[in-house]
């Protein structure tokens, strides 16, 4: 089914299943125990050996010799694999390193041999048994001393915005402008902290293999671990139906799962292999952190006459830049810009896509610097936004937003979180030792359009079972695909099996990026479709108009059983969704309206976030209850990326040294107060036939520069370097009585 018209009036829209609160189906699963993950796949293989993988231990250079003696000698060791009996394999998709192979060390922790033992411990203790001998060579590790060296660059995800955006004359615009805005801020490298570590199970039969692996989207993992195996991708059978978390670190396949293939293969049987934390921070991929310039001109009213946004950050030759400009190019109105960004080479892990890849840290910066702007007008922060709110691409007026009610969001945001009772004075207010403030920030995401497909069976028993390799990373995939299934055809929801995370499942738009649910849905709405025209043709009735409803298909003064169209046996249909210009027409975005309200220790400068309130504009929601738990989710991530979390590099030997979940900070529940969420209700027609957009990354956007304006609300001290930990702020903060 091609999309390339706004959609009419459709079966989804009925809304007897999709649109309500439901529990997630996968639950009972989940708490049992019964939910297998990568590593857990006993249920699929017995005997299985364990691996583990060393990761080297200088930044850059290259592998000279490794001593595996000792190690082969050591009990229950099946086979130790070396970095230098292999060739390298080659870079990935979406990637630039080599996972293994060769002698040259591209950065810390990256995979150089694999000990399999018939126990885990055996392979751990004789890993440490391996003597490796490094020539060492200089390596470019502090962005801030490369800074000088970097190029501008395209953005891999936008390659038609040019390098240097320019719209009007910035420059002069700037120097005109009665009110300015001109400051630097920096975001840190990022870890995913995902719960499930990167994990693979591998087996091989009859010169073919199955990799159980986790993987957020299937179809882009399965072509590499073919090439990389030497086999062809018949060969190679991937599932992932449960994974344990991803923010993006899972997109691309990393070292386990050709190790573990690799692995099965050298000792003849199936081979477990996962990350340890450390490996996970120095061997997979991080969010690049970033240095950002940002200069804001404005009239007396407001409104904004010039943006300019520069952004820095330090990657591999060759990998991609974080676009923190992004959400700048089509977030305001403002008739002169000057966007760019510019890229350093730095040899330490890849940095790769990270929930809401640029528009996270992006926001982290121009929703300070727009409160800073605020401040400087003496107009109120959800104002200065309204003011300054569009409806077109400033790029391309003539191109309208398909559904923007940002203005919405914040003004019901304003008034749920009473924002009137905010105190514009910073330092101004307190409660005891505590002083109190409020921030506030705009979210923006782009919805983002692929093709997904799936295959839907009627069973004799008139049940319905789902197929498609869509995974489920904790989002609700299970739940939202069982719901539109159910909605589409007319049955409870209790008759509908999904199956997720095969690859010998239709391929669909895998989890990523907030994309996963608005396509994979859309895919299977398809598939319906085309079984609603199996059904109807068997039960010769008209499908233009047969309606699908409680068991049964209705047309004119005809009632007939769903299951009389099964009655010689089942019924398959499978298609998916494509794509037409629509996406070209018309800006596709999700909007958000952050607030949050803070406390700080007078004393000791430690902060406690008090109050969260999300309003989120994403089109049709698909399921309130696993939507909140999406945004909630991303609103906790926002407070670790303000107040927490940082991937301290040292500069001397490229390692990342905050590299366990001791060292890294997450916020954890103490850390969470109150979070409210209220969902717009806007169906986007011009995004899919479902009317959605994503939900999943919105949540982040522009958290973390809310908490950073209340925290300056409440002290009067702005803090621009993330994260904001008490000493940044204690020398300057105000006397308490």
């Amino acid at each position: 089914m091609k999309f390339a018209t706004p959609a009419g009036e459709n079966p989804i829209d009925r809304l007897s299943v999709v649109g309500r609160p439901v529990p997630r189906i996968d639950g009972p699963r989940k708490v049992t125990g019964t939910a297998r993950y990568a590593y857990e796949r006993h249920d699929a293989v017995s005997n299985p050996a364990y691996g583990w993988i060393v990761g080297a231990s200088i930044g850059r250079g290259r592998v000279v010799s490794i001593d595996t003696a000792a190690a082969q000698a050591a009990p229950g060791v099946l086979a130790v694999l070396s970095t230098l009996d292999f060739a390298p394999l080659a870079p990935g998709f979406r990637t630039t390193v080599h996972l293994f192979g060769g002698a040259q060390v591209q950065h810390y922790g990256q995979a150089i041999a694999l000990v399999v033992a018939d126990t885990f411990e055996e392979a751990s203790a004789a890993a440490h048994l391996l003597t490796v001998e490094y020539e060492v060579a200089p390596g470019r590790y502090d962005l801030a001393a490369e800074a000088a060296t970097a190029e501008p660059v395209a953005d891999r995800d936008a390659p038609d915005y040019p390098v240097v955006d320019r719209i009007g004359d910035f420059e002069a615009a700037f120097a005109a402008a009665p009110v300015t805005v001109d400051q630097h801020y920096t975001t840190p490298d990022q870890t995913h902290a995902m719960m499930e570590p990167h994990a693979t199970t591998a087996a091989w039969r009859d010169g073919k293999v199955t990799i159980w692996t986790s993987a957020q989207i299937v179809a882009w993992h399965r072509p590499d671990l073919a090439k990389w195996l030497g086999v062809t991708e018949g060969d190679v059978r991937l599932e992932a139906p449960f994974i344990g978390g991803g923010f993006g670190a899972k997109l691309i396949a990393q070292c386990d799962a050709p190790l573990a293939a690799l692995g099965a293969r050298a000792v003849g049987r199936p081979v477990k292999v996962t990350l340890q934390r450390p490996l996970v921070i120095n061997n997979t991929t991080r969010r690049a952190g970033t240095h950002q310039h940002i200069r804001l001109g404005a009239t007396r009213d407001g409104r904004l006459t010039a943006i300019g946004h520069v952004s820095l950050n330090g990657n591999l030759p060759g990998a991609f830049a974080e676009a923190a400009i992004a959400p700048t190019r089509l977030f305001y109105a403002a008739p002169n810009r000057y966007l760019t960004m510019k890229l350093a080479a730095l040899d330490l892990a890849e940095g790769n896509d990270m929930r809401a890849p640029g528009e996270a840290p992006g926001l982290m910066a121009l929703e300070i610097a727009m409160d800073e702007l605020a401040e400087k007008l003496g107009m109120d922060p959800v104002a200065l936004r309204i003011v300054n709110d569009t409806q077109v691409d400033p790029r391309e007026p003539d191109r309208p937003f398909s559904e923007r009610h940002f203005v919405e969001c914040l003004r019901t945001g304003a008034e749920r979180f009473g924002w009137d009772r905010r105190n514009p004075t910073p330092g101004a207010q307190s409660d005891g030792k505590w002083l109190i403030g409020m921030g506030m920030a705009g979210g923006f995401r782009l919805n983002l359009l692929l093709p997904s497909a799936a295959r839907v069976r009627l069973e004799v028993d008139g049940g319905l079972t789902v197929e498609t390799d869509m995974t489920d990373i904790g989002t609700g995939s299970y739940t939202i695909l069982a719901q539109t299934a159910a909605e589409m055809m007319g049955v409870p929801l209790a008759a509908v099996t999904v199956r997720l995370g095969d690859s010998a499942y239709p391929v669909s738009a895998g989890s990523g990026g907030q994309f996963g649910a608005n396509n994979a849905t859309s895919g299977l709405y398809a598939a319906c479709v085309k079984l609603r025209e199996a059904v109807a043709a068997r039960l010769g009735i008209d499908a233009a108009d047969a309606e699908f409803r409680d068991g049964r298909v209705l047309s004119g003064d005809r009632s007939v059983a769903l299951a009389e169209a099964v009655r010689e046996g089942p019924l398959v249909a499978e298609d998916g969704i494509t794509y037409g210009d629509l996406d070209e027409q018309f800006v596709q975005a999700t909007f958000a309206a952050q607030f949050a309200e803070v406390a700080v220790d007078g004393f000791t400068g430690e902060m406690r976030v008090r109050r969260m309130l999300a309003v989120i504009d994403s089109g049709r929601v698909i399921n309130p209850t696993t939507a909140r738990s999406q945004v909630i989710g991303g609103m906790t991530m926002g407070v670790g990326a303000a107040l927490m979390e940082t991937l301290a590099v040292d500069v001397r030997h490229g390692t990342f040294i905050t590299n366990d979940l001791g060292f890294y900070e997450v916020p954890v529940h103490g850390d969470i107060p109150h979070q409210e969420v209220v969902f717009l209700d806007y169906p986007d027609n011009k995004s899919s036939p479902m009317k959605a957009k994503g939900i999943g990354e919105i949540g982040l956007c522009g958290v973390a520069a809310a908490i950073a304006n209340a925290v300056y609300n409440a002290t009067g001290v702005r803090v621009r370097d993330y994260p904001i930990t008490l000493d940044k702020h204690l020398a300057g903060l105000p006397r308490v009585a």
